[in-house]
């Protein structure tokens, strides 16, 4: 009976990914715990681990099978899985997250094997929710929770359940970028059903299959997770990932003055997408306030990084009236205008009066919006494929020495252009962020580099900054020092220098970011703890990947 309940708990370590170490048990270790027999007699180093497993990783002969050959090793060993990740960040990053992400999601219930410590909260079943919680939790100390209800997953849409990966994914890069420890992160999917029909009609679907719930029942719903999660984790920093245009905002804004809230497409995006732009400037030597911002896609991440820039331009010394003068929208309707009663809170306050332009209704495309307006920034999030022309990009060029033009829909099939169209297109002027990684480009002798618009240069160390802190909540000041604390890391006097960090340095602006947001809590006064030492406070937190 002893050895069987020696085995037993020495299986339930082999199967614990957080315990697990594999064939890098020690002698000592394999006597105590009952390991002998249950894995192969010659004991490895981690380095030897990383060394087998990245030669395995190798063998795979497309993304989406090196994805899922690196969530089984995610899924029986957490060390192993983020050394190896920390090893091969530049190379792992659109494996394990963008753009291959969308493949999984869009076969996840096809592909399902384990949830790797998901929790699926039914809209069905709310009396089980903090049971749910609970059980996904296992009494861990859970500090980071990213939730989503995958409406408007990627640029794909409404995945269901299948989004659950999605949650993962951003897990895996906050612990890869910023030492996020994994033994405290939990990834949440609520599951309020799908409007996708492929979903509702595939028998393999693991999710809900009826429409989405909508309404007070939906909110109700949102509202109980929030509450129960907050209950339960009471140091918890929560991220809202890819929730739909309807709810993303309203959920924000419903919570992030009581609670340590972050929503990604709104507030993520913007921080990136504004970080990208001072990089320009930093390039081209102008102002933020001379500037006119087309944003092409008016949806949460349009919308949400349309916000940030204007609020930077007021705090550069613009008043708020004047400040909206330099804001277009343009949706599938062409440029939005104030009478349009389809507008969202978030559209309203940008958009334009008909009154402004001789022949307003002519103004339904992104061309007959640029001739009209002569943006000198033009940023896409708008999923459709090849929509900034070399019509329109060569028309935008014509009226400003240095365009600043950032496609950032993804994945790859959906970006609205090719970086190295765009360089041909403006004579190599153009200064490029995508939403995808981007080999060097060469043109006329420059080699270009392109910066990623990628969320992860910012909210993993955005997350680590505020838990390290202990912030009470996060703040449009301590936004806006993420967004700045990455100037200063490229070289902007080197001819083709690209508008972001490059991924390679993900680690490295993730701690300076987070030492930025830190410090701004600590002088805002928003912390539950005294901190005195930022830097050591960040240094602590951080969890390094080792046996």
């Amino acid at each position: 009976m002893e050895e069987s309940k020696m085995t037993e708990k020495a299986m339930s370590i082999l199967n614990n990914p957080y315990l697990n170490k594999g064939t890098a048990f020690t002698k000592a270790e394999r006597d105590q715990l009952g390991l002998n027999g249950l894995i192969p007699p010659y004991i490895q180093t981690l380095d030897e681990q990383v060394a087998q497993t990245y030669a395995q990783f190798q063998t795979k002969a497309n993304d989406l099978e090196k994805r899922l050959f690196l969530m089984q090793i995610f899924n029986e060993n957490r060390v192993l899985f983020y050394k190896l990740f920390s090893e091969h960040v530049v190379e792992f990053m659109p494996i394990v997250y963008d753009p291959t992400i969308a493949d999984t999601i869009e076969n996840y219930s096809e592909l399902y094997v384990q949830s790797q410590n998901a929790t699926f909260l039914s809209i069905d079943d709310p009396d089980n929710m903090e049971t749910a919680l609970k059980n996904a939790a296992d009494g861990r100390d859970i500090r980071l929770i990213v939730v989503t209800d995958a409406e408007g997953i990627l640029g794909i849409g409404d995945w269901g359940t299948n989004g659950v990966d999605i949650s993962v994914g951003k897990l895996m890069v906050y612990t890869a970028a910023a030492g996020i420890d994994p033994s405290q992160v939990l990834p949440v999917v609520l599951d309020v059903g799908t409007n996708n029909e492929k979903l509702l009609k595939d028998p393999m679907y693991l999710g809900n299959r009826h429409e989405r719930i909508k309404g007070d029942r939906y909110f109700e719903f949102v509202d109980q997770f929030v509450q129960t999660a907050e209950n339960l984790f009471p140091n918890m920093y929560l991220h809202f990932e890819d929730f739909g245009r309807d709810h993303a905002a309203k959920i924000l804004n419903k919570y992030k003055d009581r609670y340590v809230i972050f929503n990604d497409d709104i507030q993520g995006t913007g921080i990136i997408t504004l970080a990208g732009i001072l990089g320009a400037l930093n390039i081209s030597k102008q102002k933020i306030t001379d500037q006119v911002y087309l944003s092409f896609g008016a949806g949460t991440a349009g919308a949400g990084i349309l916000s940030r820039i204007y609020a930077e331009m007021v705090e550069n010394g613009l008043s708020e009236e004047e400040a909206k003068k330099h804001f277009y929208m343009v949706d599938k309707q062409g440029l939005l205008f104030d009478d349009d009663e389809t507008l969202t809170p978030e559209q309203k306050p940008f958009a334009r009066k008909r009154s402004e332009f001789e022949n307003p209704e002519e103004l339904t495309d992104l061309l007959s919006v640029v001739k009209a307006v002569h943006p000198t920034i033009m940023v896409g999030t708008s999923t459709k494929p090849g929509a900034f022309t070399e019509e329109v990009v060569r028309e935008m060029a014509a009226h400003t020495e240095r365009p600043i033009i950032f496609p950032l829909s993804n994945p790859t099939k959906l970006a609205e252009a090719k970086a190295e169209d765009l360089l041909k297109w403006t004579d190599g002027r153009a200064l490029i962020a995508t939403g995808i990684p981007v080999d060097d480009i060469e043109y006329n002798g420059v080699t270009y580099q392109i910066g990623q618009a990628n969320n992860a240069l910012v909210y993993p160390g955005l997350g680590l900054g505020v838990i390290a802190s202990t912030a009470k909540v996060l703040n449009d000041t301590m936004i806006s020092k993420a967004a700045h604390s990455l100037g200063g890391i490229v070289d902007v006097s080197k001819p083709g220098a690209a508008v972001l960090p490059p991924v390679s340095k993900l680690s490295e602006f993730s701690q300076t970011v987070a030492e930025g947001i830190a410090q701004s809590a600590v002088d805002q006064g928003l912390t539950k703890e005294t901190i005195t030492d930022v830097k050591k406070a960040v240094a602590d937190t951080r969890w390094t990947p080792e046996y």
